[in-house]
């Protein structure tokens, strides 16, 4: 059953959501440093196929997130949420660092590549459990007024881990060389994030537990539950491709319209901003007005305005007009992400709520969110067109929304402007 555990303090709800930015930043800044990290494990004949053959590995990361939501996820509904968040971080501190000290391909040959799939296969796996439990326990630990609030800190500090990164690669990418960035310089940025794994475990040890399961209680979906769990994956693919496709920027501006990395970087920095923001406004609003009505404005407009941001960037192909499409289109996904995230939680039950929510999540994104990038690109390259990613979102975009009518409100509470 759900306890009624005291509000959280500050301390203890920064607690959940820095070990959650500390698990995407990790998972995240592979696909942020897939050029250099292409050089040095992955070589080919030309650049573009180098590429190619990384963002497919960073794919592989998505086979296991089903399994990482399968296993992971009910243990938060046998064991409780916390065990389960302990695990999932824990295992992704011990990945990422396997994978940021992997020697290279001209060091150890086939090994390298080999020894870099099996790290991101446990990456994908302990982020793929780690979504499910960390999401029941911010919407169980919140008031019934505040669930939206409390979720949408989730997603926000994805974006912070978003924003993180892409300072990690401005940083790193202004004061080092391209050959020391090649070289050694994405290791670092790896790293960075295993130097806090010890403090975030000792932290997460000190949490409340906020689900008890009753002895021999078990939860089975209806027909009509089973449905709304298809709708839910549905909703949770058009979000994960609409964040992927804004993740894929950085590579976007610097092999589509070939702006420097340093350049490049800041469209993610502008991104992380506008989602830290946005996201728990997305929460607030959703508390007061609804779920529906937040999540369906927020990705008409994104799906209104993609299309012509990416013709702009590609067109002008300035730091500029790159930072102003990421400002435009940032924002909406904050505000819609938030709103999805709560209904997703508050349409399962509480002993099953941590597993479905982890395999609706992980399903997702394995099928749409792992392919992306490499959807992107490769879409780009047979297209010749610079519009292949935009099209590709807003097309994902709509067959949500399409989804998202079909589905009743959610949200227990909505106060209007009351505070």
């Amino acid at each position: 059953m759900t306890t009624s555990p005291r509000p959280l303090t500050r301390s203890q709800l920064a607690a959940v959501v820095a070990g959650n930015a500390l698990e995407f930043y990790d998972f995240l800044i592979y696909g942020f440093f897939a050029i250099p990290i292409g050089a040095a494990f992955f070589p080919a004949k030309d650049a573009t196929g180098s590429l190619l053959i990384t963002l497919a590995t960073f794919g592989v990361g998505f086979l296991t997130r089903p399994l990482g939501g399968l296993l992971i996820g009910p243990l938060g509904d046998r064991l409780g949420r916390k065990p389960a968040m302990l695990f999932s971080f824990g295992l992704m501190g011990f990945s990422i660092a396997g994978l940021a000290l992997t020697p290279s391909y001209a060091s150890i040959g086939l090994a390298a590549p080999i020894l870099v799939v099996i790290f991101r296969l446990l990456q994908g796996f302990a982020l793929g459990g780690e979504v499910g439990p960390t999401t029941s326990f911010l919407m169980e630990a919140a008031p019934p007024q505040k669930r939206g609030m409390y979720v949408s800190l989730q997603i926000a500090t994805q974006q912070v881990a978003i924003l993180v990164s892409g300072v990690v690669g401005f940083v790193l990418s202004s004061v080092l060389t391209p050959e020391h960035v090649t070289a050694w310089g994405w290791r670092v940025a790896m790293l960075l994030g295993t130097a806090v794994v010890p403090f975030a475990l000792i932290i997460r040890r000190r949490l409340p537990e906020t689900f008890h399961r009753q002895t021999g209680s078990r939860a089975k979906l209806t027909p009509a539950q089973r449905k709304l769990a298809v709708l839910l994956t549905i909703m949770a693919a058009s979000m994960t491709i609409g964040t992927y496709t804004l993740n894929y920027l950085n590579i976007f501006a610097s092999h589509t319209l070939g702006l420097a990395p340093a350049q490049t970087f800041g469209a993610v920095a502008v991104a992380g901003i506008c989602g830290t923001i946005f996201n728990p406004i997305g929460g607030w609003l959703s508390d007061r007005f609804g779920r529906k009505p937040v999540m369906i404005f927020a990705f008409v407009l994104l799906c209104a305005v993609g299309i012509p941001c990416f013709a702009m960037m590609a067109h002008l192909r300035t730091p500029l007009a790159l930072y102003g499409g990421a400002f435009a289109m940032a924002p909406l996904l904050g505000l819609g992400s938030s709103a999805m995230t709560t209904f997703l939680a508050e349409n399962l039950p509480p002993p099953i709520r941590s597993g479905g929510i982890g395999i609706i999540y992980a399903v997702a994104i394995t099928i749409f969110g792992g392919s992306t990038s490499f959807m992107a690109a490769w879409l780009t390259q047979i297209t010749a067109s610079p519009l292949a990613p935009a099209w590709y979102m807003c097309g994902a975009l709509l067959v949500g929304l399409v989804a998202m009518l079909s589905v009743r409100e959610s949200a227990p509470v909505k106060t209007g402007w009351r505070a």
